[in-house]
């Protein structure tokens, strides 16, 4: 069972930047596809930006040029950094596990809150 756990999340001025960081338990985190979502006060859970085991990266429209997803699989961790954030993207921020061969599953950690404003 993968456990994950975000981090880094807090109060930040718009303009501003915070690093995201989850940590993941076990030992095949390399294979995993690692995900960042969020979901604000009444909304959905919406994906911000993935990383693949080979280190391909897609990006939501919404933070294109702003966020940058990384691994480093020596540490079991995935990054999200965050520059020039905007009072819209105050959400709950989560990483998600998925592994290609097991399509169905997926692991969950609890979430980290960013809240942006002045």
């Amino acid at each position: 069972q993968v456990q994950l756990v975000e981090s880094g999340g807090g109060l930040v001025q718009p303009g501003g930047s915070l690093r995201l960081s989850c940590a993941a338990s076990g030992s095949v985190f390399s294979i995993y596809t690692m995900g960042w979502y969020r979901q604000a006060p009444g909304a959905q859970r919406e994906l911000v930006a993935r990383i693949s085991p080979g280190g391909s990266t897609n990006y939501a429209d919404f933070v294109k040029g702003r966020f940058t997803i990384s691994r480093d699989n020596a540490k079991n961790t995935v990054y999200l950094q965050m520059n020039s954030l905007k009072s819209e993207d105050t959400a709950a921020y989560y990483c998600k596990a998925t592994a290609s061969l097991s399509p169905s599953w997926a692991a969950w950690g609890q979430g980290t809150p960013v809240t942006v404003s002045s």
